[in-house]
């Protein structure tokens, strides 16, 4: 008797694992930095960017989060998307902030490419129950207005498309970011913006722990 009721028992739990859903849990507050050389602070020491500052900030107030930069300079959005799935794996986080695209842009690759790729990845994300901070890029003017608002409508799209647990359209002032915030080559952000951008981000950050 005792032994069908353990064999009882044992089938009915396996019957939940089987039919519940993989989720990192509601509780899950570890957070993935995915992003390319302006996340990978890029001209500067690893403590002046902007996630190592958010996530000193973090330790402060919220010593329950987990903060991971999983960045990495010159990272295409089709690179990004080939090595989600195991980063993903590897470091199981609640939230991806997710900053990819502005290397596409800049080599002039097809909007339809940037878009779908980044899109793959949010999906991909959503599907393990992974919520997307998604941060817009911006590309220089020289780059043709017909192409730069198109590159800027890829992030608008995907907001509007997807569930975002927050969506930043551009760092900074986008375009009309003052020239002394930014390096020599016009594109990435100073050690003195780093801070500018951490306050951009934060609150969304706060927002998304308020609602797990």
């Amino acid at each position: 008797m005792l032994h069908d009721r353990m064999r009882g028992q044992q089938i009915l739990l396996l019957i939940l694992l089987v039919s519940t859903p993989y989720t990192h849990g509601a509780d899950n507050r570890s957070i993935l930095v995915y992003g390319d050389s302006v996340s990978a602070g890029y001209g500067m020491t690893q403590p002046e960017s902007w996630p190592a500052l958010l996530a000193a900030d973090l330790a402060l107030t919220q010593p329950s989060v987990s903060f991971t930069n999983a960045s990495v300079s010159g990272e295409t959005t089709t690179g990004g998307l080939n090595r989600l799935e195991k980063a993903l794996e590897i470091h199981t986080p609640g939230l991806v902030i997710l900053e990819l695209g502005g290397n596409d842009g800049l080599r002039g690759y097809p909007i339809s490419k940037i878009q779908a790729n980044l899109g793959k990845m949010i999906a991909l994300c959503q599907k393990q129950g992974i919520d997307i901070l998604l941060i817009g890029m911006v590309l220089p003017p020289n780059y043709g207005r017909r192409y730069t608002d198109a590159f800027a409508g890829i992030y608008k799209t995907l907001a509007a498309e997807f569930n975002l647990a927050g969506f930043q359209p551009h760092l900074l002032s986008g375009i009309g970011t003052d020239p002394k915030l930014l390096q020599r080559d016009g594109i990435h952000p100073t050690v003195a913006a780093q801070p500018l951008i951490k306050e951009q981000v934060k609150p969304l950050i706060l927002d998304w722990l308020k609602s797990l």
